[in-house]
């Protein structure tokens, strides 16, 4: 697994985050947790719950991944409390649908599935031979200023023009710079925040580097240790970040890649779901005046 799909396990083991996690688990009850799971060489040493619990996974193999991940989808672990049962299988697709898993209750019995690598939301398309039209984002809503915000739409319509076209190639390169336009975007807007976080680049004398010399991927990788992005979001943020670097013919031509509308309809459902992350943090602050 990821690194960061680790952390948002271990955060789910640990429980401090209610919304994400159904049980909060105390340094006994961490034990006991890697003890009723089969890893009873888990003895918590007293440490920082979430560094341990961290380190712990780290050591695991495969095998005992899967323990610990069933042992978290078991009914049994929640003593038939429901509410916490339903919240631990959603935050677990969170964490392992972009892994390429699923984790899913028969009767009782907690299974885990291999599945293709995906959003843990489901992706509206549209069936083959419709024809593609993208919904456009309302950048003001979550308080972009209406120059900036103007300046997005018109890269929201060539997009647009592009994809009607069938210039995917276009069309995936500008989506790229169209998430990291809204990124750069919120990440300035608490430029404090951003620059104390762990993921932002520093320079030789660890000051944060000014926003202007940061890549898609740090603002990325920031945008997610501040909670703006989840788990699933981030991770195929990433492959659209990817995809805008075919910009560079001789990239596309080690890479083998030729987009086509169906890599555009995935592409452009993370842009918007980015921007729907990013929507529950600064609606509430643009409401509020904050």
């Amino acid at each position: 697994m990821e690194e960061f799909s680790l952390e948002r396990l271990a955060e789910l083991i640990c429980g401090d985050d209610k919304s994400f996690a159904p049980v909060y688990r105390s340094s006994w009850y961490l034990t006991r947790f890697f003890e009723s799971v089969g890893l009873p060489q888990f003895q918590h040493d007293g440490s920082t719950r979430k560094i341990w619990v961290l380190g712990c996974l780290r050591q695991c193999s495969d095998d005992e991944l899967k323990q610990v991940i069933l042992g978290l989808a078991s009914p049994k672990t929640y003593k038939g409390n429901v509410e916490q049962l339903e919240l631990a299988l959603k935050s677990l697709n969170e964490v392992l649908n972009p892994e390429g898993f699923s984790v899913e209750i028969n009767g009782v019995t907690p299974i885990l599935k291999s599945i293709e690598p995906r959003l843990s939301r489901p992706l509206s398309l549209l069936p083959n031979g419709d024809k593609f039209t993208l919904s456009k984002p309302d950048f003001k809503l979550i308080g972009v200023e209406p120059e900036y915000s103007d300046l997005l739409d018109r890269r929201w319509e060539e997009v647009d023009k592009c994809l009607q076209n069938q210039a995917y190639l276009a069309s995936i390169i500008l989506m790229g710079s169209l998430l990291e336009g809204i990124l750069n975007w919120a990440l300035m807007k608490f430029p404090e925040k951003a620059c104390r976080a762990s993921a932002s680049p520093k320079d030789n004398t660890g000051k944060p580097k000014p926003f202007r010399d940061w890549s898609l991927s740090q603002m990325i990788d920031v945008a997610f240790e501040l909670g703006w992005l989840e788990i699933d979001v981030k991770r195929f943020s990433h492959s659209v970040r990817e995809f805008r670097n075919l910009v560079h013919p001789y990239q596309q031509f080690k890479e083998g890649i030729i987009p086509d509308e169906d890599t555009c309809k995935i592409s452009w459902q993370v842009v918007c779901a980015s921007i729907n992350d990013l929507e529950k943090h600064f609606v509430p602050l643009y409401k509020n005046g904050g």
